[in-house]
């Protein structure tokens, strides 16, 4: 329920005039006999069954829950299956089981993933292993572990399974709040829901999901903290109207706890992986330039330098310094125990710092000395990869990784044809992703044509995942990295065909043209990912059957 203060604010900074949810707009009062004979039967029936508020509270909670149970059912299906480590498994699992056993990442005997994974997990020795990402991710991991059991392919993905579950969850909430259409939003968690990509990433036990996650929290955080920023200044300009004593710089803002909270879960992205900085980097900026227009369409008379002056630094202040206590809580395990990597370096033979820097504890110099390593490896990182994909390709989606690929001849297990495959391929449903980069193309244009801020906050979404990367384009990266922007890209779809869809005041043959094309995209979806489901599960087909899915050659 918005606020007076919010409502006003709604009205300054956005010439949005459409009603408040397409195809919503139908519950709002029951419709005049001619409205009723110029409205679609679909209109008329789902006007039927969200006719009292009951109905209504039970829809708003009952579309995100249903796609949220959709997810729940794709992700956790034979999540044991298969029973190896595929891809990079074979690093996080086992650095998280060591964590969960040690306090840090220790090592293994060489060659030791077919023992691990018949129930081998004590075979780690105690020497430390290098690791390039924070442990975050791995703490996460070894939760399913411990709960499962290390020798349970299931505890392995288990955690990757229920954030990528949670994720959809979020998404049709953050879609729902944000275009206040429960439509639009359970849409974005369908499509979130049902592709390929996001469903692979749930599946097996990477490191991309939590940063994925934490990263759309700290989104809605941000857009919480937009909408309550607002109505507090809002409410200053009505009280600078009335003679109160404000000033002309206008409100410092320094009560933010969803600015807080959003650096928070920025602290926690980077905790997992460092590309996590540019969602802190990124949304921090954002909050800067939101509060600049506002304070300028609020009529504060000192809008730029009160920004420049006041709220930049209150925002820096209020989302840094947190950020920065949550990723070093990440590393606990290496401060507290003895056998981390370069725990014992100065002591070791390592070069001291000296002069000014002198005083500087041993344990804060071995560890600024890893940070170093692991940001000197991640940025020399060029080893070539079958499936390594240029940033600059990404949102074409040429190559995507292949997880794991098992191939068997007639006879062999259950393969009774000539040549039979099991993979596990992160291709995102062509549909839904192909429509979503368009999309989210027109927003930028219709960002540019009509201003509208949700537009705008999408696609930051998008530039904080992605843009980055282009930076590192000679660098070896992958596809999937990709999963960390997908939300906003769904979102983007989502809200584009709110916008075909349009609402019952339309003239009707418009209003039955989007609903056709919104159903031709939807079928097409669910068509697709039926078709591709195999190719994300790991199930046993027929290699002929297999080769259909290779749309694009490089696919392969």
């Amino acid at each position: 329920m918005t606020t007076p203060g919010e409502r006003a604010f709604d009205a300054l900074v956005t010439d949005d005039r459409r009603p408040e949810s397409p195809g919503e707009a139908v519950v709002a009062a029951p419709p005049a006999a001619d409205a009723r004979q110029a409205s679609t039967w679909l209109d008329r029936w789902w006007g039927r069954m969200l006719s009292t508020p009951g109905r209504r509270r039970a829809w708003a909670w009952g579309g995100p829950l249903a796609v949220t149970l959709l997810a729940a059912a794709l992700r956790l299906w034979h999540l044991n299956t298969p029973g190896t480590l595929v891809f990079d498994e074979t690093y996080y699992v086992k650095d998280a089981w060591t964590l969960h056993e040690l306090g840090y990442e220790g090592s293994w005997p060489a060659d030791y993933d077919a023992t691990f994974a018949q129930g081998g997990a004590d075979g780690f020795l105690p020497a430390p292993s290098f690791v390039a990402h924070p442990p975050l991710g791995k703490w996460l991991i070894s939760l399913g572990m411990a709960a499962l059991g290390p020798a349970d392919p299931a505890g392995w993905r288990l955690s990757t399974a229920i954030v990528g579950i949670l994720a959809v969850a979020l998404v049709a909430v953050i879609g729902s709040r944000l275009f206040r259409s429960t439509l639009v939003g359970t849409l974005a968690g369908f499509f979130m829901a049902i592709d390929g990509h996001a469903i692979v990433m749930s599946r097996v036990s990477l490191l991309d999901d939590f940063v994925m996650f934490f990263g759309l929290l700290a989104f809605g955080a941000v857009l919480l903290d937009r909408r309550s920023s607002a109505a507090r200044l809002a409410d200053w300009a009505t009280r600078r109207r009335a003679a109160d004593r404000d000033t002309a710089w206008g409100p410092a803002l320094w009560a933010r706890p969803w600015l807080v909270t959003a650096g928070l879960m920025c602290g926690l992205a980077t905790a997992v992986k460092w590309n996590g900085l540019y969602f802190l980097a990124v949304f921090a900026l954002y909050t800067v330039v939101v509060d600049m227009l506002a304070r300028r369409r609020a009529g504060v008379e000192f809008w730029l330098s009160g920004t420049l002056f006041k709220q930049a630094p209150v925002s820096f202040l209020l989302t840094v310094p947190i950020a920065l206590v949550a990723y070093l809580a990440s590393w606990t395990g290496w401060f507290v125990t003895d056998g981390g990597y370069y725990r014992h370096w100065v002591e070791e033979g390592g070069e001291r710092w000296t002069g000014a820097l002198a005083w500087v504890p041993d344990v804060v110099q071995n560890f600024w000395h890893y940070e170093a390593g692991v940001y000197a490896f991640n940025i020399g990182l060029q080893t070539p990869h079958d499936y390594q994909a240029n940033p600059f390709t990404w949102l074409l989606m040429l190559r995507p990784t292949s997880m794991y690929y098992q191939g068997s001849d007639l006879g062999q297990g259950a393969c009774d044809v000539t040549r039979c495959g099991e993979a596990i391929t992160s291709i995102a449903n062509p549909v839904i992703w192909y429509a979503a980069v368009a999309a989210c193309a027109y927003l930028l244009y219709r960002l540019v044509r009509h201003r509208d801020w949700r537009h705008g906050a999408i696609l930051v979404g998008v530039a904080a995942g992605y843009l980055p990367w282009l930076a590192y384009s000679g660098r070896t990266v992958f596809q999937f990295y990709t999963i960390a922007f997908e939300p906003y890209l769904l979102l983007g779809l989502a809200a584009v065909l709110g916008i075909v869809l349009g609402d019952r005041t339309d003239p009707i043959d418009r209003r039955r043209s989007g609903i056709g094309v919104t159903a031709i995209v939807v079928v097409l979806a669910v068509a697709v990912t039926i078709f591709f489901y195999p190719m994300w599960t790991a199930q046993l087909e027929d290699w002929e059957w297999i080769r259909l899915h290779y749309w694009i050659p490089s696919w392969k």
